[in-house]
């Protein structure tokens, strides 16, 4: 058994409780696949991640990420809070970009005032999905076909495929049909109107994961990523914009993009919530 230092945060966010929350094992190296598995299992969280030494020369530290099921390549919240508590506890990177190991490769995060912000990775898919495939989400969403305006694939390593809506209304009235969606990860954006939403964000999003546990996301960085590359890409979004998302579920998470160069990336803050230690 191993007393490791533990940490609770809330990412995309400056308020506690109303963004979404994550587990973080700190010097995880002697734990063993399985343990960090179970322990992902039991917190029940839609991630839990484990700090580890860095095994490439480039990398300030390495990150693995865990559902409740399984271990996922790269995911954007667990990202920035790993981040968060890695700097939190006397990290300190190699140069002015820290670089974060995962199983998807070498993620770059910058200092963005008081947010972190990680540069979106390469699209592990993208383009139109096929017309059965979105058939299909429309009657898992209830919804006419009018409804959606626009889809693609936008996976960025959890496998994330994308919706857009006319209407903020639309987006927070969805009820899905969970079963139906089963082993989709699906990315509901919708823009803004500020004569009825105001001017607080520019996109409402919803994420919806029945098929690693997580019925719906709170606030998500991974699906944010690619939903940027694909509507800034196309047009739709301007080089800088803010998403809500968690609305649905009570939380009041902001999400900030901003393309930089070549770069898109996906910035927010992170609280601490919980700060102790854990017996594996």
């Amino acid at each position: 058994m191993a007393v490791l230092a533990f940490r609770q945060v809330d990412v995309f966010t400056s308020q506690a409780l109303k963004g979404n929350p994550l587990a973080v094992v700190v010097g995880a190296d002697g734990l063993a696949d399985a343990q960090m598995a179970a322990f992902a299992n039991w917190t029940n969280l839609s991630e839990t991640t484990f700090l580890l030494r860095p095994s490439r020369p480039e990398a300030d530290y390495r990150v693995r990420i865990f559902t409740p099921s399984r271990e996922l390549p790269f995911a954007g919240h667990p990202t920035l809070g790993t981040c968060h508590v890695w700097l939190a506890c006397g990290g300190a990177a190699k140069g002015d970009i820290i670089v974060q190991e995962c199983e998807a490769g070498l993620i770059r995060i910058r200092r963005d005032g008081e947010r972190l912000a990680f540069a979106a990775p390469p699209l592990r898919r993208s383009g139109p999905p096929a017309p059965e495939l979105v058939a299909r989400i429309t009657r898992s969403l209830k919804l006419a076909p009018a409804s959606i305006k626009a889809s693609q694939w936008v996976d960025n390593g959890p496998g994330w495929i994308a919706v857009m809506l006319g209407s903020r209304a639309e987006i927070l009235a969805l009820q899905p049909d969970y079963a139906a969606l089963s082993d989709l990860n699906l990315g509901v954006v919708a823009p803004w109107d500020p004569a009825l939403d105001g001017g607080q964000a520019h996109f409402e999003v919803r994420a919806f994961a029945p098929g690693v546990g997580v019925a719906e996301d709170p606030v998500t960085g991974s699906l944010n990523a690619g939903l940027a590359q694909w509507l800034i890409g196309s047009g739709r979004a301007p080089p800088a914009y803010i998403v809500s998302q968690g609305t649905a579920l009570g939380r009041a998470g902001r999400v900030h993009v901003a393309q930089i160069g070549p770069d898109i990336w996906i910035g927010g803050a992170t609280t601490t919530c919980i700060a102790g230690t854990v017996t594996l």
